[in-house]
């Protein structure tokens, strides 16, 4: 098995769970066969073990950016806020102060006001990020799912973020612009299928145990070689590992052309 590497979107050797082992029998879906690829390549791992609050937290930093600038944004909101108990701190934090610590993440005047919302909510309804952590681990994940979407400004793809990251629940897969890209242009989705319906199809055809990986090494994946203009199968298809189990929706290496999956309906 591969070392993993220090920085990746599971948060290195540092983010939390063990090693995994993976079971190498004929797969039963050709998203598993996807998978048990992808286990070839990146360092296989379980999740859980995260602060469920922080969790949420750094989850909203990462909406709609990139680790290269939500990362250090939760680097200086922990600086600032993190001595004591964070739900606390944000739930009293100045709208202003908070936007300015966390800058870095872009739309940081929106994520600020989600950010003390949900600090707030969480206070209200577990009266502790201690009781909100306990809550996430020991509940069903459907009812962590549920409490976690009547959030405002929490997504789909937030929620079972902490359910995976937090809670370490085997069976969730979140869909992130990565998953939802590959997995239609492999054709493994209908290609104008919306975040939700990727993932009920990646859940149902992905092991319980290879979903949290799956995740994780498919957003690896869609960053080294399924990028959303310059795939590595455009210029050359043996260039791309998944090459034999992908149908290339939306991309035309005889006239160069790459568009959205939905476009080719």
């Amino acid at each position: 098995m591969p070392e993993e590497p220090a920085n990746n979107i599971s948060g290195g050797i540092d983010g939390g769970g063990r090693a995994a082992e993976f079971s190498r029998g004929e797969p039963a879906s050709r998203a598993e066969a996807v998978i048990d690829r992808l286990g070839e390549l990146y360092w296989q791992k379980q999740y859980g073990g995260q602060d469920a609050f922080t969790c949420l937290v750094r989850t909203i930093l990462s909406q709609n950016t990139s680790d290269v600038a939500s990362q250090p944004a939760h680097n200086s909101l922990l600086s600032r806020y993190g001595r004591d108990d964070l739900a606390v701190s944000l739930a009293d934090a100045a709208h202003d102060e908070l936007a300015a610590t966390i800058k870095s993440a872009g739309l940081y005047n929106q994520k600020a006001t989600v950010i003390i919302d949900a600090a707030s909510r969480i206070l209200e309804e577990y009266g502790s990020a201690a009781a909100f952590d306990e809550f996430v681990r020991d509940e069903t994940p459907e009812t962590v799912r549920s409490a976690l979407l009547d959030i405002r400004g929490v997504g789909p793809k937030t929620a079972d973020c902490v359910l995976l990251f937090a809670g370490g629940r085997d069976g969730v897969f979140p869909v992130d612009t990565h998953v939802h890209r590959i997995y239609r242009r492999m054709g493994i989705a209908p290609p104008d299928a919306d975040h939700e319906e990727v993932r009920t199809v990646l859940e149902r055809e992905v092991p319980a145990e290879k979903c949290g990986f799956g995740h994780t090494a498919s957003i690896q994946f869609g960053r080294e070689y399924c990028t959303a203009r310059k795939p590595a199968c455009l210029d050359d298809p043996d260039a791309c590992p998944m090459a034999d189990l992908c149908d290339q929706v939306g991309v035309y290496p005889v006239d160069g052309e790459v568009v959205d999956p939905a476009e080719t309906v």
